[in-house]
């Protein structure tokens, strides 16, 4: 069978189930079980024949030789005794539900997935498959899954810029989907970067990719997409640990870090008070290895990404502006990166290209070095892709040739042959460099900068579309209102 009628199966199912109120996220996460589970099938018979630890009476042929309420009981059961097991077996099925109370539609749903060979087909067909699967559920705003959804043009212009190499390591402690691991992985398997061998491939495929995933039903999502596109084993341990990355310093270091940490401003958990009514605290990470205790959990994973790194390990990080000029905290760890670390680029993003709205995000990238009294910051070029550039997700989302100048000016290859765009001669130039005195003399450290003119407050000719200036407003608005709701809770 071809791709087509297969992804035509798969979202025609999807459509019928959301008449019945089962959202994207809920249909593939009983897409991600039957696939798991049809494959795992597959694996156990001729011409393979693993062990692929299902026990007995849980397996496929349990779910296509049952019908009406049995099949709805068993699968049920089911669900709940493959959640007891060990591996990645068990952490794609912890916690997990039925959501489909049809009988007759789980039954249908079934039959469709077992009508397809999904070992033979090949990992860039199930892996397009699922991330389409991905991205649609990301799209769906009632589901809030676009907060684990990275657009994948950043992620790719991100990993051309780090450049990771064969052999090394790739964490992210905050993965989501795994967007970052599976761009990783298609650079470093693309024969026009590297011609691995065949203990190469071996590492990139068991050994290269370690995650935290504090939310179940994401960190299963991430496993199966991380599964599909050929990382990983079904029968070996999860690369993906439920963790949470900020409670305690990292168990080992990793040659690259990549990630975008949740958004949002303070950390918090839940306890229940005397009275046995339920309240939340501020939660502040008290490690030794922090230069700053603070509850700003994007300022907790900028410090815990530098621990993570080796002496010669590299970061890419997105986070939200406060990080480049809050006060206090923020101050004392801008102040550190560019002590200890080479902070040699940022990257200013636009507005419109997150599903969580009114998001203002930068990239960071640093890399890490050996302990020194001296310096290890020079400069930092700063990217402006901000300034006079405007996207919505739907008319006119981002895309990777949209970060190709970047790319360009940020000259991977060879970091210290870097030539402005801006000058006096050309003042539209968005790639400019900022020496680290010049950086630290200025209040609290502030790594907010811009230089370029903003067009829509001198030219009204060249105001974006109405649509376009609409979307820019409401995303201004919400992130207005997310400032005011921050200041309210300090």
């Amino acid at each position: 069978m071809s791709t087509a009628p297969i992804v035509s199966k798969v979202w025609s199912f999807c459509t019928t189930l959301r008449d019945d109120g089962v959202g994207f996220g809920d249909y593939l996460e009983q897409l991600t079980y039957l696939i798991f589970l049809k494959m795992a099938d597959e694996y156990a018979k001729p011409p393979y024949n693993r062990d692929v630890g299902v026990p007995e009476g849980f397996d496929w042929t349990g779910l296509t030789t049952r019908r009406g309420a049995e099949l709805e009981a068993h699968y049920v059961m089911l669900l709940r005794k493959l959640g007891e097991q060990k591996g990645m077996l068990g952490q794609i099925f912890t916690k997990a539900q039925s959501k489909i109370t049809d009988p007759a539609k789980l039954y249908r749903l079934i039959d469709m997935v077992d009508g397809t060979k999904w070992v033979m087909l090949g990992a860039d067909v199930k892996g397009d498959i699922y991330e389409g699967l991905l991205e649609r559920n990301a799209e769906d705003t009632k589901s809030g899954a676009g907060q684990y959804f990275t657009p994948r043009a950043l992620i790719r212009a991100m990993v051309e810029c780090v450049r990771p190499e064969p052999g090394k390591t790739i964490a992210d402690p905050a993965c989501g989907t795994g967007g970052f691991f599976l761009a990783a992985h298609d650079f470093l398997s693309d024969e026009g970067n590297f011609a691995l061998d065949k203990d190469q491939k071996a590492f990139l495929k068991h050994q290269t990719f370690f995650g935290n995933e504090i939310v179940a039903g994401t960190r299963r999502l991430c496993l199966m997409n991380m599964f599909l596109h050929g990382i990983g084993e079904m029968t070996g341990d999860s690369l993906v640990s439920p963790a949470d990355a900020l409670i305690s310093p990292p168990a080992e270091t990793f040659d690259y870090v990549l990630a975008n940490p949740p958004f949002g401003k303070k950390s918090s958990m839940s306890f229940t008070n005397a009275e046995g009514e339920q309240e939340t605290d501020d939660l502040a990470y008290n490690r030794q290895d922090f230069w700053a205790t603070t509850s700003n959990k994007q300022l907790n994973f900028v410090q815990h990404i530098r621990t993570m790194l080796k002496t010669t390990g590299r970061a890419a990080v997105v986070v939200p502006d406060n990080v480049l000029f809050e006060g206090g905290a923020g101050e004392t760890i801008r102040r550190k990166l560019l002590q200890t670390t080479d902070l040699h680029t940022i990257l200013r993003l636009p507005t419109g290209i997150f599903y969580a709205q009114g998001v203002k995000a930068n990239v960071l990238f640093f890399d890490s070095r050996p302990a020194s009294a001296d310096p290890q910051t020079s400069q930092v070029w700063y990217y402006d892709y901000r300034t006079n550039v405007h996207h919505t997700l739907k008319q006119k989302p981002l895309t990777f040739a949209h970060l190709e100048d970047f790319i360009a000016c940020n000259n991977p290859a060879n970091r210290h042959e870097r030539r402005e765009t801006w000058g006096e001669d050309t003042p539209d130039g968005r790639w400019r460099a900022y020496g680290r005195e010049e950086l630290l003399m200025r209040d609290k450290a502030n790594l907010d900068i811009f230089w370029l003119r903003d067009a829509s407050m001198t030219d009204l000719e060249n105001l974006p579309e109405p649509d376009v200036l609409a979307q820019e407003i409401m995303e201004n608005l919400r992130s207005a209102l997310q400032s005011f709701a921050a200041v309210s809770e300090q």
